[in-house]
């Protein structure tokens, strides 16, 4: 009887995985994955799934011979590592191994030494295969009909806190969709939207959006969707506790996503995109103001199409460019500089530490927290630079913006690794952010205290950056972890505090 043992199990590592367990007679089946919700899901489905390591020899070490093996991860460096253990461990193997989502020269030409076959997102196979993963079905759309049809009014249709323009395109045609039924319907989010770009884009198309703050009772909604977000209470001010009733995302969770209906669609370069396709399944005319809304947040969210970007983006461009309002577009994409943004993105250059290729910046106190990816934008755009952070500080909060294009770099774990005990980060592999609560700023009042303090958290969150971002093995955490700790703290008292 053939054992295959997939290692890793993103995307498309599931896939291949249910359409093995689905073959009868296919013989037997092993997952091992670091990621412990994919191991639970796993079980549910009777698939036998064991969490591990898959790059890690010892856990390898702990797994019979197979007969073939599939490297199914998303990220390229973890497959590659798991290849070269794999290759390592079983030498007579058979292995198949999917190239990930940045892979550079080096990495096609190890996966090729290594691996008897390797599925590379390029070929014109593996294109058609995510296209068909990236697009809602018939039956996908008509479940969403069905589940929206049953639910209560009026609908909050929640974007993350500080939403960009993909979550606010994809929050206004969720709401046309749902009156589209008779369905009473809110676009909501919290905090602000101070970017001039996206202000620009919500007073030209006059969108009609609600700023909830976190006084706001959630008694008045009948039902919840959450939209370019995942999980209640994880970038929005929402209850973690809260019922959602619909999720549709293109973001991988950090976790178990709870809701009655649920499309996380991670091969979409923007969930404006998946959006697209149900308006367009709904058979609903697309408005003016909400296709070019869809368009603008595709386009931002894949920079322009070149980021991250999947055939259904571009279907879905193709489907809105008839009924999109060009000249309102072009004045949304040219909105006016403030001078604070400027003078932003000027102390980040000024005030930039740089080692080979990375830079890393403090802007210092900032007003408008949006100007900080521009500024990381503007580095990026250096001779020598691949991966640039520039962060700044408002109220008590810092507020991290990345940006890189090195193939071997996922900004959005990096930034995980580095911050997630101390604050909350994420993102895609080439851009991705954080936020830190610093209350120890809340409780300084003399200039020049505040000047140190301010001055130790930028070497804590430049040091931490530098740190999470090195790939060899074993590199430790360093000796800024229990300093950062202790000033990513909302502090009570002198003496510590209640943590954050």
């Amino acid at each position: 009887m053939v054992f295959r043992l997939v290692l890793g199990c993103g995307t498309v590592g599931r896939q291949v995985v249910e359409q093995l367990a689905e073959r009868d007679g296919s013989g037997r089946l092993l997952v091992v994955t670091d990621d412990e919700s994919v191991v639970g899901a796993l079980r549910d489905e009777s698939v036998p799934a064991r969490h591990g390591d898959p790059t890690d020899s010892d856990v390898l070490g702990n797994v019979e011979r197979p007969d073939a093996i599939f490297v199914g991860g998303d990220r390229t460096d973890r497959n590659r590592a798991t290849l070269e253990a794999a290759r390592d461990r079983f030498s007579e193997a058979s292995i198949v191994a999917h190239v990930g989502g940045n892979p550079t020269a080096a990495d096609r030409t190890s996966f090729e030494e290594l691996a008897d076959h390797v599925v590379d997102p390029n070929d014109a196979l593996v294109d058609g295969v995510l296209d068909e993963i990236a697009c809602p079905s018939a039956e996908t759309a008509i479940e969403l009909r069905s589940h929206l049809e049953a639910i209560d009014d009026p609908l909050a249709v929640v974007m993350h806190d500080n939403p960009d323009p993909d979550a606010i395109a994809s929050a206004v045609a969720l709401v046309d969709i749902a009156k589209s039924l008779g369905l009473e319907a809110e676009a909501c989010y919290f905090g602000e939207i101070s970017h001039q770009e996206n202000r620009a884009m919500i007073n030209l198309l006059s969108l009609d959006l609600r700023n909830l703050s976190s006084e706001d009772s959630l008694e008045r909604f009948g039902a919840f969707a959450l939209v370019d977000h995942s999980r209640p209470g994880v970038n929005d001010q929402l209850p973690e506790d809260l019922v959602v009733d619909v999720v549709i995302d293109h973001h991988p969770p950090r976790g178990p996503v709870s809701a009655g209906f649920v499309d996380l669609r991670e091969h979409a370069g923007a969930t404006s995109t998946v959006m697209t396709e149900y308006v367009d399944r709904f058979d609903l005319a697309f408005d003016p103001t909400t296709a070019t809304a869809l368009l603008y947040g595709i386009r931002v969210d894949t920079n322009d199409f070149t980021r991250e970007v999947s055939p259904a983006d571009f279907r879905a461009a193709s489907i809105l460019w008839p009924h999109v309002d060009t000249t309102v577009l072009e004045r949304v994409e040219q909105p006016t500089i403030e001078g604070d943004t400027l003078e932003t993105i000027a102390r980040a250059i000024k005030n930039r530490t740089q080692d080979g290729p990375i830079v890393v910046a403090s802007a210092g106190r900032i007003t408008n927290r949006d100007a900080l990816p521009q500024a990381a934008d503007q580095l990026l755009a250096m001779d020598g630079v691949d991966t640039t952070l520039v962060f700044g500080f408002k109220d008590e909060m810092a507020f991290l913006s990345a940006r890189s294009r090195a193939g071997d770099v996922d900004l959005g774990e990096t930034l995980r690794d580095a911050f997630d005990r101390i604050g909350s980060a994420g993102g895609h592999a080439d851009m991705a952010g954080a936020q830190l609560e610093i209350g120890i700023l809340g409780d300084v009042d003399d200039a020049d205290e505040m000047e140190s303090i301010v001055s130790v958290v930028e070497e804590v969150i430049t040091n931490r950056f530098f740190e999470a971002i090195e790939t060899r093995p074993g590199v430790p955490v360093g000796a800024y972890t229990q300093t950062s700790e202790w000033l990513f703290t909302r502090a009570g008292d002198p003496d510590g505090g209640e943590s954050a």
